[in-house]
């Protein structure tokens, strides 16, 4: 299965630049948050697969313009050709705007998934918007990532671990790639499409 993973900025690649053929392929698209709801809906219109989401620390305006044809998947299992895949949106609060969180409150949101996740036995895929805590995360508070994404990586050990919220134009050490225990971590900044069985990810990543 080929995953287009978006994030962040919005890819003049695909919306400034467009062509139908480069979509061709793609079985799934997962954005991770702080993009134009309009591009997603646009990404919808042009292409067969599912468009899935969480919300950015920038998303408040997803209430009053809400990304047309497009699936949330906020604190929630959502199943797709046999894969389950699980949406924590939001990040570290650092302002008291919407989709911003206390490590206290993310855990609560954990928690409240106890069943979905008993139920589903787990999960291949987590997407957030946030990185994980010191794991590719940044070190001033809005960019913090939540340590209790580490504890669900550990006990679950999902294929994969997709966010966005870093900039990958941040710094020139920002990673695209990284591994965490049996987990692949990538950071969806802009676009990343990547083979769900693909075996040699590390290598067509980097």
């Amino acid at each position: 299965m080929k995953i287009l993973v978006i994030a962040d900025e919005e890819s003049k690649y695909l919306w400034d630049f467009f062509e139908k053929s480069k979509l061709e392929g793609i079985d799934l698209i997962i954005s991770c948050g702080d993009l134009d709801p309009r591009y997603l809906s646009f990404l919808t219109t042009f292409s067969t697969a599912p468009v899935l989401y969480v919300h950015g620390n920038h998303d408040g305006k997803y209430s009053r313009i809400p990304p047309e044809g497009c699936i949330d998947i906020e604190d929630q299992i959502y199943v797709y050709e046999g894969i389950r895949i699980l949406g924590l949106g939001g990040s570290m609060l650092y302002s008291g705007g919407p989709h911003q969180y206390t490590e206290r409150d993310m855990k609560k949101r954990v928690r409240k998934l106890w069943f979905q996740l008993l139920r589903h036995g787990g999960f291949d895929i987590l997407v957030t918007h946030a990185p994980a805590y010191q794991l590719n995360d940044g070190r001033d508070l809005p960019h913090q990532g939540f340590q209790v994404f580490l504890t669900l990586m550990e006990k679950y050990r999902p294929k994969f671990f997709l966010h966005g919220h870093v900039h990958m134009s941040y710094a020139y050490k920002q990673k695209r790639y990284d591994k965490y225990k049996d987990t692949h971590v990538i950071n969806a900044y802009e676009r990343c499409v990547f083979d769900y069985d693909d075996e040699n990810l590390q290598e067509h990543l980097n």
